[in-house]
């Protein structure tokens, strides 16, 4: 493959600089020094050899979503119909151009979201209904998918066929010209009935590996019958990078409409696939929200799409990339998954630092640790806290909670003591800056407790086999001169417990109403020791404008959750102090 061997011999020579798609000589990467006194904020322009993209290169963008369809066949994914609704008002607010809605011929809640989104106004994003190409039994008119297409109403199709002849005559078991046929007079059909068609050409990089001529042909066939746009699909993701490219420069020779990428990340490179054939020339880009999908997932618009800006400098959201993370996370939370906190620019880990030696240099210029900077996709620096932090970032956090202490204050090295001390014990206050802030106040003698435990007691009484536990658990605490002494069942020994104490509480602090557990996490810490063994126990807690993390640690498990719940409290009452 001459095109490949000559692209890897000249990127041999070349390296990558930070912040930008542009290859530069090895020689040009050496950073100039800081200035002395340079702000924390500044971030230095980086030496880049200029290159004037080509006008093909330059065409404008399509983003393409279709977490509501491909997005919503992940496992463990559901989406309602009202789910779907919200999650396309928020594409809208990002700015996508298209947003894929399911499809309308085979799932009756997608009927009822394309019934439910004509009557919501959307300010940037066409929405989409997705079918497949007739059956081979089936005339057009007499079709049931392509009459649920029409009657979902959108201005636009996008119709999905078959380029891969194993699959035209092992999956639908039929002729290779009979296949064509059902591309051409599918996409006839709906034009003819005012439609804009997008055409997916499903299995597209292994059908034209197996079978190239064919490939093209059913290509050829949807853009003679008026399809607008020519999706090139590596439906099963095992396409590689530099296949991608070639393939993608042959299509575009054969093809006279824009092509489009969609790409499955079955080998780990949906993300890269996808900017390889929009460097190529492709203008339209198919993916998911944090790309979930089926199998492996689809290729990321969290991350293709701040490459797109921020790498290859190819505008793609009309300067809405700030609202990102926002969206990421509510995707997250519509879809009841867990965030993945190490993504990729929307992550809540892809900006922090642990490590002494990075927060160090950090905290002197950003760009020494960080590619971009996190605002402009809307996430945050992040100095996590450690035994691996050292000075730079306990002085940082602690700046960050608005006490001012020199880095040589004897205060300080108590604070890394107890810190280390604590962390040796299993402690961890990565996820629990709650903790961390009520440990922090408390080296500084700073904090004043607002209640005082005087005891509790937890019971779980199980009367029958087959019957319900019951859990029961009593608190005594004393807030200024009264003490308090109460009872409350739960659902188990934690809710029982967080019953009692809030219950014993609520009277003097009535703003703990509002307080929600949202998460409860336990970790066993040393696991050879079995049933003795200690156990670590972080909880996230929230109101109705913020959300913090607090952790215990015992051998025994409702004590640690006892630290976690009195810090969570402890910590939404930090405003009295």
């Amino acid at each position: 493959m001459p095109v490949i061997q000559a692209a890897v011999k000249t990127l041999d020579s070349w390296r990558l600089d930070r912040g930008a798609s542009l290859l530069i000589p090895s020689h040009a990467m050496a950073r100039k020094p800081s200035q002395p006194g340079s702000s924390r904020a500044s971030r230095e322009p980086q030496p880049m050899l200029e290159r004037k993209p080509s006008a093909q290169q330059m065409t404008a963008l399509e983003i393409y979503d279709t977490t509501l369809r491909d997005g919503a066949q992940a496992e463990d994914v559901s989406f309602s119909a009202e789910d779907k609704v919200r999650i396309a008002q928020k594409l809208d607010e990002l700015g996508v151009h298209f947003i894929e809605g399911g499809w309308p011929g085979a799932n009756p809640k997608d009927i009822e979201f394309f019934r439910m989104i004509r009557t919501i106004p959307l300010k940037h994003a066409d929405v989409i209904a997705f079918g497949s190409t007739r059956k081979a039994s089936n005339t057009v008119r007499k079709d049931p998918n392509l009459q649920a297409l029409l009657a979902a109403e959108t201005k636009t199709i996008t119709l999905f066929g078959k380029t891969w002849s194993l699959h035209v005559t092992d999956a639908l078991g039929i002729s290779l010209n009979k296949n064509l046929e059902l591309i051409a007079d599918s996409i006839a059909y709906l034009r003819e009935k005012g439609r804009r068609v997008f055409y997916d050409a499903e299995h597209f990089f292994d059908g034209y590996k197996t079978n190239p001529e064919y490939a093209l042909n059913t290509i050829r066939k949807a853009v003679e019958a008026g399809a607008e746009r020519m999706i090139l699909c590596d439906t099963n993701g095992g396409t590689m990078p530099w296949e991608i490219r070639e393939i993608c420069q042959v299509v575009q020779r054969e093809c006279r409409v824009p092509l489009g990428i969609h790409a499955h990340n079955d080998c780990e490179m949906a993300v890269a696939n996808s900017l390889v054939a929009i460097e190529s020339g492709i203008v339209q880009v198919q993916g998911t929200i944090n790309g979930i999908g089926e199998r492996c997932g689809n290729a990321n618009l969290c991350s293709i799409i701040p490459n797109l800006e921020l790498k290859m400098k190819r505008p793609a959201l009309n300067d809405r990339l700030s609202h990102l993370k926002e969206v990421s996370g509510f995707v997250t939370e519509i879809a009841n998954l867990m965030p993945n906190k190490h993504q990729p620019y929307v992550g809540d880990s892809a900006f922090a630092h642990k490590g002494g030696v990075h927060i160090h240099a950090v905290l002197k210029n950003p760009a020494t640790y960080e590619h971009v900077d996190p605002a402009q996709v809307g996430n945050r620096q992040r100095m996590l806290i450690s035994d691996y932090g050292g000075r730079s970032g306990l002085l940082d956090k602690i700046k960050a909670y608005g006490i001012k202490l020199s880095k040589d204050h004897s205060k300080v090295g108590e604070l890394i003591h107890t810190l280390k001390d604590r962390e040796s014990q299993g402690y961890q206050f990565e996820g629990a800056e709650g903790s961390f802030e009520l440990l922090m106040r408390k080296a500084m003698g700073s904090h004043r407790p607002s209640f005082q435990l005087l005891g509790f007691r937890v019971i779980v009484e199980k009367k029958q086999e087959d019957g319900t536990p019951l859990s029961e658990a009593t608190v005594m605490v004393k807030v200024g001169d009264a003490v308090e002494h109460t009872a409350a069942v739960g659902a188990g020994p934690v809710n029982a417990l967080d019953h009692a104490l809030r219950k014993a509480l609520e009277k003097f602090y009535p703003e703990l109403r509002e307080v929600k557990l949202l998460d409860y996490k336990v970790r066993v810490l040393a696991a050879n020791q079995g049933t003795e063994s200690k156990v670590r126990v972080l909880i996230e807690s929230g109101d109705h404008k913020d959300k913090w993390g607090t952790v215990g640690v015992s051998e025994n498990i409702i004590e640690a959750t006892w630290q976690a719940l009195a810090d969570s409290i402890e910590y939404k009452l930090l405003a009295k102090d």
